[in-house]
């Protein structure tokens, strides 16, 4: 997560009141959003989840993506080095010999094929391509790991790939109602289900926006797209504006049952306005161009003008998932991800130096 993020974090603690419940989180679950506004949201087929595959999902010591019945590989794409993967065999031979009774217990690979077929179909009945989201999130920060380097998926192995990866996903298995005043001793809900959305290559990210609601009036609006500016959404700013308060008014307001919620929306060039998500009016949700102390002090009332904040010049740019590298290179002791990128750099200019003096 970036900096932005982290502060925005920090900031929302101070000011959040705990006065969400969990049935406000409930709502934003997109099996109970999802068929109330079906007409004005994005193709999308939902199926439950089955407590094996949660629990794989959970379980850190698990590396092995599951078997595919299909026979799919989730990373079609990927390039092999001959003499890397023969140098890898054979260190791997070596020490095969001296564990040759750990690798006779190790498990095999899971299988799950009735949902690997539920998903199979559901991807082929939206058009050969879908994005994967469980109740609450998407495996966005799991992105760089796939061969299309976007969420993009055209079988099971290449969802699972995507959930199996993601940290963003532990917090709806773990941590869904940390926040809420009357959890009790609830961490997550019973069900879990993941939401196959139909895949557009046309949708561009500008064209996004996350809608603030405060006691039931729009009072803000944010380009979900921080990290550039797009100078036709400036001038386009009004109109858009214009239909998303239209569009909140019409189909939104008296349809969500909460008081306090974000939703996120996106606006075709021909100017209709499709439902993308709901989000709880929570710290973890991040307020983008906004702060939560501004969207807290906000009581309420219904606002007069609605601002419309987007990134109007370069310096307005922030940080996000783009820039963000896995974790492990954050880390900058010995054998981090930085010092091994950082030794195998000093041995390519060794390299180099040593042919330039031949």
């Amino acid at each position: 997560m970036d900096r932005n993020a982290y502060r925005g974090i920090t900031t929302a603690s101070r000011v959040f009141r705990a006065t969400m419940k969990v049935i406000e989180v409930d709502r934003c679950q997109i099996q109970e959003w999802y068929p109330k506004f079906k007409s004005v949201s994005i193709p999308t087929i939902i199926h439950q989840l089955p407590q094996s595959f949660i629990e794989y999902l959970l379980d850190s010591g698990t590396l092995q993506l599951p078997l595919s019945i299909s026979n799919e590989d989730a990373l079609p794409n990927r390039v092999q080095n001959p003499i890397d993967e023969l140098d890898y065999q054979l260190r791997e031979e070596s020490s095969d010999n001296d564990e040759e009774s750990d690798q006779s217990a190790s498990s095999p690979p899971p299988c799950f094929p009735d949902l690997e077929l539920l998903i199979k179909n559901s991807i082929e009945a939206l058009g050969g391509a879908v994005f994967p989201k469980l109740n609450w999130s998407s495996p966005k920060d799991a992105a760089w790991i796939s061969s299309s380097r976007n969420l993009r998926c055209t079988s099971f192995s290449e969802i699972a790939l995507l959930l199996k990866s993601s940290d963003s996903l532990v917090h709806d298995l773990s941590h869904a109602y940390d926040s809420c005043c009357d959890r009790k001793e609830l961490t997550r809900p019973s069900s879990f289900y993941i939401a196959l959305r139909k895949w557009y290559s046309s949708i561009l990210p500008e064209r996004e926006f996350r809608c603030f609601v405060r006691g039931q009036w729009l009072v803000g609006i944010s380009q979900r797209e921080v990290t550039t500016c797009y100078p036709l959404i400036l001038a386009e700013r009004g109109v858009i504006q214009d239909l998303i308060v239209g569009f909140f008014e019409d189909r939104v307001r008296l349809k969500f049952e909460s008081d306090d919620y974000t939703f996120d929306v996106y606006v075709t060039n021909d100017g209709r306005v499709k439902v993308l998500d709901f989000n709880p009016w929570a710290e973890f949700t991040l307020p983008l161009l906004f702060t939560w102390e501004e969207l807290e002090g906000l009581d309420g009332e219904k606002e007069e003008d609605v601002e419309l904040r987007v990134v109007e010049s370069r310096c307005g740019i922030r940080p996000g998932l783009k820039t963000a590298v896995p974790r492990e290179f954050l880390e900058v002791g010995p054998g981090s991800g930085w010092e091994q990128v950082l030794k195998k750099a000093f041995e390519e200019s060794q390299q180099e130096g040593a042919s330039d003096d031949d």
